[in-house]
């Protein structure tokens, strides 16, 4: 369960500042936690702290951590500072989503809605060009922001708000969902107005922020061929879990699309190995052979950035390891479903 409390949020900072000592291959993925944790605890200056301690080094993904350092100064009156930091990174165009998509939205969060605007259609230009016959999750959803916020300035539909049109797989159209209008219906005592405003917000939730400044991912093990016979080799008591390799990858992918298909954001895939998860079962004092220690040692892969997104997109290499594209692979026909997971 997600702390939900600033205590809690300080409790959970410590914890992962703590990991990341333990781990420094994983420290910037962990650091990065920390400081979502600060931020909702409202130690905002302990965020900007840990977001100067990784720029100062050579971070994987500075343009990300900048964008986060932005939209926290700006929250506790570092207006100018998150302005300019905002401005460069709009002259560096990153060749990645989220840094545009965070930048915008805390334009956006300060009634800057043409700045937004602006720095989202350069965001498009850049990342989703007519040809390209797909596209990332996390350009999807940067031209959905992209969409909400031109609904709001009233400007007429253009390629890319087409585009994220088509993209959308919620049940309420993103017209409807991003109609300004829809703002007067929380003002209203009828229940049943406030109950239908509730689910048009729960959609959206669920289809336009999949989390990309503070990612949670949902995480599922894969263990390659020869570690899971090694595993069940040396703990045949999770054969239960894991009757066959076949099976295995067949439970991740049916996994996988029940929760995409339940609105569920971010899921991801990592890969399992025996002296890793034997190595976790020590950390917890719990014996291998426990399958309840199973989604656990997920969740702690994932939060290391250890987790791969899914789905990819189907002309890439399948998560599998197979030698064929998603398309061909995994994410061809849907695969039946079992209650191993």
């Amino acid at each position: 369960m997600r702390p939900d409390t600033p205590a809690a949020h300080l409790a959970e900072a410590e914890r992962l500042l703590r990991t990341a000592e333990q781990y420094p291959g994983d420290r910037e993925p962990l650091l990065l936690q920390a400081a979502a944790h600060l931020e909702l605890a409202d130690d905002r200056p302990g965020a900007t702290a840990l977001y100067d301690d990784l720029l100062s080094g050579s971070p994987a993904d500075p343009h990300l951590i900048r964008a986060l350092k932005a939209s926290n100064l700006w929250e506790y009156g570092h207006e100018a500072e998150a302005r300019a930091i905002i401005e460069g990174l709009r002259r560096s165009r990153p060749t990645e989503a989220p840094p545009w998509e965070i930048a915008a939205e805390t334009l956006e969060a300060h009634d800057e809605l043409e700045a937004a605007e602006a720095t989202l259609t350069e965001a498009a230009a850049l990342l989703a060009a007519p040809g390209d016959a797909e596209l990332p999750h996390a350009t999807h959803s940067l031209l959905i922001t992209r969409h909400r916020i031109r609904r709001m300035l009233a400007r007429p539909h253009d390629d890319w708000d087409t585009r994220a049109d088509r993209l959308h797989q919620g049940k309420v159209p993103l017209d409807e969902l991003h109609d300004p209008k829809r703002l007067w219906s929380l003002g209203s005592s009828d229940p049943t107005e406030l109950r239908a405003e509730i689910a048009r917000l729960r959609s959206e939730l669920g289809t336009y922020r999949t989390a990309l400044s503070r990612p949670f991912p949902v995480a599922v093990l894969h263990w390659p061929e020869r570690e899971l016979t090694e595993l069940l080799a040396a703990y045949p008591e999770l054969e239960t879990e894991y009757p066959t390799y076949r099976a295995h990858l067949t439970d991740i992918e049916a996994s996988l699309r029940e929760l995409a298909a339940a609105g569920t954001p971010n899921l991801g895939i990592v890969r399992a190995t025996v002296p890793s998860y034997e190595a976790f079962a020590a950390s917890e004092a719990t014996h291998p052979s426990q399958a309840a220690l199973l989604p656990q040692y997920a969740t702690t892969l994932a939060a290391r950035s250890r987790a791969t997104p899914w789905p990819p997109l189907r002309t890439t290499a399948c998560w599998c390891g197979s030698e064929r594209t998603y398309g061909e692979c995994h994410g061809g026909a849907q695969p039946e479903s079992s209650t191993h997971r």
